[in-house]
């Protein structure tokens, strides 16, 4: 029996063809880039707190701290392990807020700063060879371009409903 006319089958040229046509890539490029993103955040701290080596301790935090002064030594050292604390809260809240998918325009623009902030610091104190190495200014235009793709799809949702007559 033949297939109707509307009907593609999947294992046919076409039937391949129209799936990866009306596949939603933009959507599945969208989350590839929030998990990659979150899971990069995670990661690094992850590693803060020896859980990839399973040595769980406040040791390696202590290294952080250390990183960080080396990397952010045009700042006072009192405020280094303040600011070492800080970058590890944002990071864990973005990552874990990228993951999940909350408040994507906000915590992507978030990232695309604090990835942008962390690649200044490392230019000013290691040369700029050292963000360009550890493609941190990818990472940030990659969550600058979330974040302008979020907007996009706010102000899409926006302009429908007020063309609906609806209260956004």
């Amino acid at each position: 029996m033949k297939p109707h006319a509307n009907q593609v089958s999947a294992v046919t040229p076409g039937g391949i063809g129209t799936i990866l046509h009306t596949f939603r890539w933009e959507r599945a490029g969208v989350l590839y880039a929030r998990l990659a993103l979150g899971s990069a955040f995670l990661s690094a701290v992850a590693s803060r707190f020896g859980l990839w080596d399973k040595t769980v301790d406040l040791d390696h935090f202590k290294g952080f701290i250390h990183y960080t002064a080396e990397m952010n030594a045009f700042l006072p050292l009192a405020l280094i392990p303040a600011v070492a604390w800080a970058a590890t809260l944002a990071e864990t809240s973005c990552g874990i807020l990228l993951i999940v998918g909350m408040w994507p325009r906000w915590v992507s623009l978030a990232s695309a700063v604090l990835l942008a902030l962390f690649g200044l610091a490392m230019a000013i104190s290691f040369g700029a060879k050292s963000p360009m190495d550890y493609s941190v200014f990818s990472a940030s235009s990659g969550a600058a371009l979330l974040a302008l793709y979020e907007w996009r799809q706010n102000t899409k949702q926006t302009s429908k409903h007020k063309m609906k007559g609806e209260s956004a």
